[in-house]
């Protein structure tokens, strides 16, 4: 009888610690899934709506930009959205594939500043914090007229 009260309470923890590790993993895939999320609605309310205040609401009290073009912090995207909205005011960024790796998002994007030009391959690189963009990297390439090869960029 000792026995078998050992052996249910082994099974019992055993099932407790791998619940225990399985909830530590769904929890992190939860907040991965929150950050593209973030990122995602960030993008289109700036990039496509040009709409800088709604965008702004998912970033965090400091927005680090990694480009050498662009300002830091809010008011540098302020700035850069006002210019789109001026001067491109039909583009528009596709999205054709995201990746999450933690607190970093990352966005494979087709944009285009005028309807019927080739645009930019862009990679964008954001770091988040508390489910807050902080950070920024892009590296962005112009699709080419002839290109070497007859793959996509996408």
């Amino acid at each position: 009888m000792h026995l078998i009260v050992r052996r249910v309470a082994m099974v019992a923890a055993s099932i407790l610690m791998l619940s225990v590790g399985t909830g530590g993993a769904l929890a992190a895939g939860a907040q991965e899934e929150a950050n593209r999320k973030n990122v995602l609605a960030f993008y289109e309310k700036g990039l496509n709506q040009k709409d800088a205040d709604a965008a702004l609401a998912y970033v965090g009290d400091r927005y680090v930009q990694h480009n050498p073009n662009a300002p830091d912090g809010a008011e540098g995207f302020r700035k850069f959205i006002g210019f789109l909205r001026e001067k491109f005011p039909n583009s528009h960024s596709e999205i054709k594939r995201s990746f999450v790796d933690g607190d970093y998002v990352i966005l494979h994007v087709h944009a285009v500043r005028e309807p019927g030009t080739r645009g930019n391959a862009i990679v964008d690189i954001f770091k988040l914090e508390n489910g807050k963009i902080v950070e920024h990297w892009d590296v962005v390439q112009p699709i080419p007229e002839n290109p070497a090869n007859n793959n996509t960029m996408f």
